[in-house]
C-alpha cells in the first residue's frame, strides 16, 4: 500500500518507506505506565506520514532507515493521519 492511500481508522495496514526525521523522545504516562515515545516521519514516492516509535524502537531506528510496517493501524491525531504498529503489528528494517 502507498502512504497516500492511508486514511484514519484503517486496520491491518502494510506500508513501507524511508524514515526522514525522528523527534526527540518524550516521557508519557499511559494506562500501561510510564513510557518514552518519539514521532518519526516516513515517506515513499506518494507522500509522508507520521509513525509513533515506542520504548526500544526509538533506539533501534535512525533517519535514512528503510522500514516496513505489517499489521499496523491508522488513526487521526491533531488532524493528521498517523500510522501505528501496535501490539499485533511489526516494524522492521528492510
Amino acid at each position: 500500500m502507498k502512504i497516500s492511500e492511508l486514511r484514519p481508522d484503517m486496520n491491518n495496514v502494510e506500508v513501507a518507506g524511508e524514515i526522514t526525521e525522528i523527534s526527540a523522545p518524550r516521557e508519557v504516562v499511559t494506562r500501561f505506565g510510564n513510557n518514552r515515545v518519539a514521532t518519526a516521519k516516513i515517506k515513499d514516492d506518494s507522500g509522508a506520514v507520521s509513525l509513533s516509535l515506542w520504548g526500544k524502537q526509538i533506539d533501534e531506528f535512525k533517519v535514512g532507515d528503510k522500514v516496513e510496517i505489517k499489521g499496523g493501524y491508522t488513526k487521526a491525531f491533531r488532524d493528521e493521519t498517523q500510522v501505528n504498529v501496535g501490539k499485533m503489528g511489526s516494524l522492521q528494517k528492510v
